[in-house]
């Protein structure tokens, strides 16, 4: 048996794509006869504050399927303050810097990236000739910070520039959630090996039920983080609800005030929000609705969103509001709508255009049917694991 050490900043209890993927990674890998063990902040994510069963504690060891789980105390913030926001990232990668000093450290170990600083200190710190580091690349930063309005060209960004090649240099594997993290790994490195690791899903999809036919408007649903880059409140007050649509929304994260003020000032709009509800029961009540819809206020280079993937194995049929490679899954897999990324008067037309007729039980089941064999985790993981 291997051992194996995942270091990530995300991990459940947290809820999001980011703690998701690593969990059903470690879950994979110990499922492969790998001795997985994970390295990762005491749970506070998205809430800004440690859990309260972790609450006064510097560590905390546990076994979950056969999994060791290791948390590490990390000064947690969720503020917009850009110098809180650092020494919340700095404070885990000390922790990290005293686990490695006092513990043996296994001869593989993935690093997930980013947050670039967490990332940078596993890489510093455990680079060795006899030690195989795996970067796991979910977004391109600091490319994608700078998209998002987070970062300016100045000194500080060529630091965070210089510490991402830094990465990718002393990496002995690069996996990428998307092509296009992939080529930018391969532009700066060429001969850098890769591998495509998609973010896909891993769960027993509940059965497709058949829409109400006395339902006579489109019921869009959104689920998912409520951030800047989402823009779930510009969709609000930027959608046509004269098309017979109803917009459904579930999550939590920093617009949900906003979303509820805007929903309390025009009560009469078909808006409705639900708060976050846990992963096992959306599945379920997602089923209930016609279009599962995917925006991001900007095109991120690199960020291909995992709602594609989790939404088509329920069957949901995606409209997409993102640009980028996301277009190209969706488009080339046939699961839905695309609308262009920013445009709203496009987005509305799209809307206008699909007719209740369109989304069929039978629809519904071959984008389900279309997922489970071209989203792929158990092949995926074969691949990785013939590589550790």
């Amino acid at each position: 048996m291997k051992d194996i050490l995942i270091i990530t900043s995300y991990f459940p209890p947290e809820i999001g794509a980011a703690s998701n993927r690593i969990y059903h990674l470690a879950e994979g890998l110990q499922e492969r006869n790998f001795n997985v063990q994970v390295l990762t902040p005491l749970p506070n994510y998205p809430t800004g504050k440690i859990f309260d069963a972790y609450q006064g504690k510097f560590k905390h060891t546990s076994v979950e399927k056969g999994i060791t789980i290791t948390r590490l105390w990390i000064y947690a913030s969720v503020s917009k303050n850009k110098f809180l926001r650092l020494i919340a990232m700095l404070s885990y990668s000390f922790s990290l810097v005293w686990f490695f000093a006092f513990n043996k450290i296994p001869k593989t170990v993935i690093v997930q990236s980013p947050p670039l600083l967490v990332a940078f200190t596993s890489m510093f710190f455990l680079r060795s000739k006899k030690r195989k580091l795996v970067l796991n690349v979910s977004d391109l930063w600091p490319i994608a910070g700078l998209e998002l309005g987070a970062f300016k060209k100045n000194f500080s960004y060529k630091m965070l520039e210089s510490i991402e090649r830094f990465n990718y240099k002393k990496a002995d594997l690069v996996l990428g959630q998307s092509k296009e993290i992939l080529t930018h790994v391969s532009s700066l490195f060429a001969n850098k090996k890769t591998l495509l690791y998609r973010n896909y899903p891993e769960f027993d999809a509940p059965k497709i039920t058949p829409r109400n036919p006395s339902d006579k408007n489109i019921k869009l649903v959104y689920a998912g983080l409520l951030g800047i880059a989402q823009g779930i409140y510009k969709l609000c007050t930027e959608l046509d609800f004269n098309n017979n649509i109803e917009l459904h929304i579930y999550g939590s994260g920093a617009e949900q005030k906003l979303i509820e003020g805007f929903i309390e000032k025009y009560p009469k709009l078909p808006i409705y929000f639900y708060g976050r509800v846990a992963r096992e029961e959306l599945h379920q009540v997602l089923l209930q609705y016609d279009v599962a819809i995917i925006p991001l206020l900007n095109r991120i280079y690199g960020s291909v969103p995992s709602k594609i993937f989790e939404y088509a194995k329920l069957g949901l049929p995606i409209l997409y509001f993102g640009g980028g490679e996301g277009e190209d899954v969706v488009n080339n897999n046939q699961l839905g709508w695309i609308a262009a990324a920013g445009d709203y008067s496009d987005l509305n037309r799209i809307i206008a255009s699909i007719q209740i007729s369109e989304i069929t039980l039978s629809s519904k089941q071959k984008i389900k049917e279309t997922a489970t064999s071209t989203f792929n985790l158990e092949a995926q993981l074969k691949t990785l694991s013939n590589l550790l």
